[in-house]
């Protein structure tokens, strides 16, 4: 083993593999180590300047007990930023110390020379490389300690109940309502990034953590240490970018479907609304508007004059969002174009074809800075000129039909080595165009994202889940694990996505239930494919935007006239948070902080509150309690210390204790505290 510094940097070398630790912003390390010559010199997520540190570095020997008993003094090197200090020893394993507090170290399992724990014949290495045949990308295998009573949270969002992800294993890849954004939040005071967008997998298990690319050409992570996990989100988002200005015309209703069909489907519902009195903020026109997939345009036997139709929208302050989806049909005007010129993805045996859904289709590659150029450009002449305010861009993952991994390449890589990171690219067709128009902030809409995507404009939703319950309590760990991750413009379909019938009673109720939820998340959105399917085509053509069935309406008023006065109820309410929501948003652009808190966030000295997760801050104001079971119109809410006023009746709690409150179907446990209920 031997060690080196180099301007502010820890160099070590070991049985061919090169390492270096650096400082990287506040309490904070960059750890990169190769079996290559060089790095590569990406910084993947590392986007932002970090603040200048002056770190320590030390490089000495220690004394170890060695197999004949006699002592060995061996080498090490350790390097101090601030609270966080690592340090290498003589086998190359890492260790990470808060304060002189241990939080982090390195698995080995494999005989080196002396008596310690680490000492043993299993042969288990804490770095595996092992190279790709016939590539020069290695797949690597990092292993960590684990550490008991840990609790980790973040890490993007996950299909399942649990919010704490000590035990469980996640996918390092993104697919429709999964989205790998690969920075943990741990409660012993650390941040975590893996700074890799390579497919593979973590296991934060009870007897040790996993990381794995399944091909890649260097290890990359980082790692912070603060006192809270509010400390933890602003020097993690400092060094991967913040989200912009949220637009305070787009904090209200967003109205949304699948799917309207035709011009005058679109201006009829946003008529409607203004007879009611309700301001919709935006309308978003779905899939199949469009003649062909890859087409990126208006049909224009149902879409007649959508300059006109943008038009009166924005007579009425509703901003319009179109779908944009990455696939390319062969039938499409822009197939052979961009086929001939390498802008779509590459298959690496077999058929060109990435996606099935209504059509043959292969997608564009994202990475292809002659793809971006040339997508927006058709984007721009069919929609940005008529005065469309956004972009729905879905399948974002992007969706394939088959979700091999190792059977699609971009033009920087295989998608095994750089694939997470193409809903980032995807979204910068967009964002990085719309920044350089000068109208206004942008703010388009995604289904997936990675590690520093919250600073390219993005909202964020939860994907194509059911319309159950039980789907419904998963979103609202994923809200919060998302935000955990640095994302915090976020949101679901209310009411799940997948509805067999819209008439059915306990849908109607979970309706309401998700609604009241939304409210009191970052972004208040209806949208759905409502059943039954009974609404017949417009046409018999197979393509274009009239043959795709249309589900049942999904406007506020659609659910008969008492759910209807309840979701009017709670639309007020949202409107009456407006400037509170302000205050969120603009938080969210200065330290990283999510609007959708987890109880742990703003108390993390209350170990009850590090438990919890079917209760929510709403930022620092308000405990939300919401409803996740059918029937269900009572439930115990934990008060952490303090006064809080529910807000149904003012009646006053003092915290630190378990309440039950009830829940009838108008209404959705939340709770003010006392010291911002005094200020109204």
């Amino acid at each position: 083993m031997r060690f080196e510094k180099e301007q502010g940097v820890l160099v070590f070398y070991h049985q061919g593999e090169r390492g270096r630790i650096e400082a990287w912003g506040m309490n904070s390390l960059r750890v990169r180590t190769s079996m290559r010559r060089t790095f590569s010199g990406n910084d993947w997520a590392l986007t932002e300047e970090a603040a200048k540190c002056e770190p320590q570095i030390e490089i000495g020997q220690e004394e170890h007990w060695v197999g004949d008993g006699s002592v060995d003094k061996r080498e090490y090197g350790a390097i101090t930023n601030g609270k966080l200090r690592a340090v290498v020893n003589f086998a190359g394993v890492i260790s990470f110390y808060r304060e002189e507090k241990l939080i982090l170290r390195e698995y080995f399992r494999a005989y080196d020379g002396t008596l310690s724990r680490e000492s043993r014949c299993l042969k288990v290495v804490n770095r595996e490389w092992k190279g790709v045949i016939g590539g020069d990308e290695f797949a690597l295998n990092v292993k960590f300690e684990s550490n008991r009573g840990e609790k980790i949270f973040g890490m993007g969002q996950y299909q399942q109940l649990d919010m704490d992800l000590k035990g469980c294993v996640l996918e390092l890849a993104q697919r429709n309502s999964q989205i790998s954004v690969p920075f943990a939040v741990s409660s012993l005071g650390y941040g975590f990034l893996w700074n890799n967008p390579a497919v593979g997998r973590v296991t934060f298990g009870k007897n040790y953590y996993e990381w794995i690319a399944r091909a890649t050409k260097e290890m990359d992570y980082w790692i912070t240490a603060a006192d809270t996990p509010k400390e933890i989100l602003f020097q993690y988002t400092a060094v991967t970018g913040r989200a912009g200005r949220f637009p305070e015309d787009r904090m209200g209703l967003w109205q949304c479907k699948l799917r309207y069909r035709t011009q005058e489907e679109v201006l009829t519902v946003a008529r409607q609304y203004q007879r009611e009195g309700i301001k919709i903020d935006q309308i978003v026109i779905d899939f199949f508007h469009w003649t062909v997939q890859g087409d990126w345009k208006f049909d224009k036997k149902y879409w007649p004059d959508p300059k006109a139709m943008v038009d009166e929208l924005h007579s009425m302050g509703i901003k319009v969002v179109v779908s944009v989806w990455p696939s390319v049909d062969r039938k499409s005007e822009n197939f052979g174009p961009m086929m001939e010129r390498g802008l779509l993805i590459r298959t690496e045996r077999g058929a060109a074809q990435t996606y099935d859904y209504q059509g043959d289709c292969v997608e564009i590659d994202a990475f292809n800075p002659q793809t971006r150029k040339y997508v927006w450009e058709v984007c721009k002449k069919n929609y940005y000129d008529y005065g469309i305010d956004a972009f729905w861009l879905d399948n974002s993952e992007p969706d394939f039909c088959v979700y091999d991994f190792e059977q699609y390449r971009y033009c920087d890589g295989p998608a095994l080595e750089i694939g997470n990171l193409y809903p980032q690219m995807y979204s910068r067709i967009f964002y990085d165009e719309m920044s350089k128009a000068g109208r206004g902030e942008v703010v388009n809409l995604l289904r997936c994202a990675w590690a520093g995507s919250q600073k390219y404009g993005n909202v964020v939703w939860s994907g194509d889940v059911p319309s159950t319950f039980e789907a419904f309590a998963d979103q609202l760990q994923c809200g919060l694990n998302m935000g955990l991750a640095g994302i915090p413009w976020w949101t679901t379909d209310i009411g799940g996505f997948m509805t067999d019938d819209v008439n059915d009673p306990d849908f109607r109720q979970l309706l309401i239930r998700w609604y009241q939820f939304a409210v009191y998340s970052p972004v208040l959105r209806m949208h759905g494919d409502r059943g039954p399917y009974n609404i017949p085509a417009l046409d018999d053509r197979d393509w274009g935007g009239g043959y795709l069935r249309t589900g049942q309406p999904n406007e506020l008023w659609s659910y008969g006239e008492e759910n209807f006065s309840i979701m009017k109820k709670y639309y007020d309410v949202r409107i009456s948070m407006q400037d509170y929501l302000k205050e969120l948003f603009e938080e969210a652009s200065q330290n990283g902080s999510p609007l959708l808190r987890a109880m742990f966030y703003e108390f993390p000295e209350d170990e009850k509150c590090w438990e919890l997760q079917d209760q929510y801050m709403f930022g620092s104001r308000y405990l939300v309690a919401p409803i996740l079971h059918l029937n269900e119109f009572k439930r115990e809410v934990y008060l952490p210390k303090g006064t809080w006023m529910l807000t149904s009746a003012e009646e006053i709690y003092e915290g630190g204790r378990i309440v039950h409150v009830d829940a009838p179907i108008d209404y959705m446990p939340v709770f003010e505290r006392k010291c911002y209920a005094n200020e109204r």
